[in-house]
C-alpha cells in the first residue's frame, strides 16, 4: 500500500448492511477519503442523496473535488457531533435511510508525516484531525500534569507502563519541549521495559494521545443518540469501530436503545411498553482473511448494525 492509498474497511459489508435503496437519503458521518461515499453513490439512482461530514480540511477539499459534478452529493466540514444540527438545518430529521460511522483514521492521515499521527517518520507532533482547531499533541504534552498524561495513556491506550511513560515525558520536557513524533517515540521506547511481539512500543501511547487530542470517545458518545431522531423508520445505523473502548460504547448504546425505557426489573412491563427504538441486526462483523491480507490495518475493525423501528404508543 503506497503512502496515499486508502482502503475503506468492510466496504461491501457496510454498504450491504445499509440496504441501499436507489432513491434513499444516506449520511456518511466520516468521509475520510471517500471510499464508502463513492460506493454509496454507485448504488444510488438519480434521486438518491449522500450527505457527508468530515472535520479534516484535506478530506473536505478532496470530496469537493472528487464529487464536484454530482448533485446527489454534499459535504459539510465539522465533527460528527454536529450531525443532528446539520440534518435539522437541511430538513432531514427523521428522513435518513442510513447512517454510516467509520471511526478509523484514514491511511493518508497516518502516512503523512506532516500530520503527526505516525511514530515511523519524523514530523511535527500534531495529531489533530482538524489542524485548524483545538490543541496539538505537542501543546498538550508540554503542559499537562503527570497524572493527566498517565491517565490518558492508561485509559485510552490500555498501556500498563503509562506511569513510567508520563514520568519520562515530564523529565524530557524539563530539559526541552517535545515537538516531533520520533522524539516522543524514542522517549517511549526507552521508558517501556518490555516489548509486545510485532508491535512498536510507542503504538499504544500514540493511539491514546490521538484519541484524547481529538476527543474521539466524547464525539462518539455525542453522535450516537442523535442518530435515532435522524433515521427514518426502517433506516439503518452502521458503525465500524477500531478500538475496544469505541466498540464498547457502540454495543452498550445499541443494546440500551433496543431494550427501551428502563423500569425496575421486578415490574411486569411488556416489551412493547418499553418503547424500544432500535433493533439489533445480526452479529458483529469483522474483516475476512482476503481483506486483512490486502489491508493489515483493518485487523481491529468491528462493525455493528441496528435498524430504527417504530415506537408504539409514542
Amino acid at each position: 500500500m503506497n503512502a496515499q492509498q486508502h482502503y475503506p474497511v468492510l466496504l461491501h459489508e457496510a454498504l450491504d448492511a445499509l440496504q441501499v435503496q436507489p432513491g434513499g437519503i444516506y449520511v456518511d458521518a466520516t468521509f475520510g477519503r471517500g471510499g464508502h461515499a463513492g460506493e454509496l453513490l454507485r448504488r444510488l439512482g438519480p434521486e438518491g442523496r449522500v450527505l457527508a461530514l468530515d472535520r479534516d480540511p484535506q478530506a473536505v477539499a478532496l470530496a469537493r473535488g472528487a464529487f464536484a459534478g454530482d448533485a446527489r452529493f454534499t459535504i459539510e466540514k465539522g465533527p460528527f457531533s454536529m450531525l443532528g444540527r446539520i440534518c435539522e438545518s437541511r430538513g432531514l430529521t427523521g428522513r435518513v435511510d442510513g447512517i454510516l460511522v467509520d471511526l478509523g483514521v484514514s491511511s493518508p492521515q497516518l502516512d503523512d508525516p506532516a500530520r503527526g499521527f505516525s511514530f515511523r517518520a519524523t514530523g511535527p507532533l500534531d495529531m489533530r484531525m482538524d489542524p485548524e482547531a483545538g490543541v496539538s499533541a505537542a501543546d498538550w504534552l508540554n503542559r499537562a500534569s503527570e497524572q493527566d498524561i498517565a491517565t490518558v495513556i492508561r485509559e485510552y491506550g490500555e498501556e500498563r507502563f503509562a506511569r513510567r511513560i508520563a514520568r519520562a515525558i515530564l523529565r524530557q520536557r524539563d530539559q526541552a519541549p517535545i515537538t516531533t513524533t520520533t522524539q516522543l517515540a524514542a522517549l517511549v521506547a526507552r521508558a517501556v521495559p518490555t516489548r509486545e511481539p510485532g508491535k512498536d512500543p510507542a503504538t499504544r501511547t500514540f493511539q491514546a494521545i490521538r484519541i484524547h487530542v481529538n476527543q474521539e470517545l466524547q464525539e462518539l458518545e455525542a453522535v450516537l443518540p442523535q442518530t435515532i431522531d435522524i433515521l427514518a423508520v426502517g433506516g439503518r445505523l452502521v458503525v465500524i469501530s477500531f478500538h475496544s473502548l469505541e466498540d464498547r460504547l457502540v454495543k452498550r448504546f445499541m443494546r440500551k436503545i433496543a431494550k427501551g425505557d428502563e423500569y425496575p426489573p421486578d415490574l411486569p412491563i411488556p416489551q412493547a411498553a418499553l418503547r424500544p427504538r432500535l433493533r439489533i441486526i445480526g452479529k458483529p462483523v469483522r474483516p475476512g482473511e482476503p481483506e486483512l491480507a490486502r489491508n493489515p490495518r483493518a485487523r481491529s475493525a468491528v462493525m455493528r448494525v441496528a435498524e430504527r423501528i417504530e415506537v408504539h404508543g409514542a
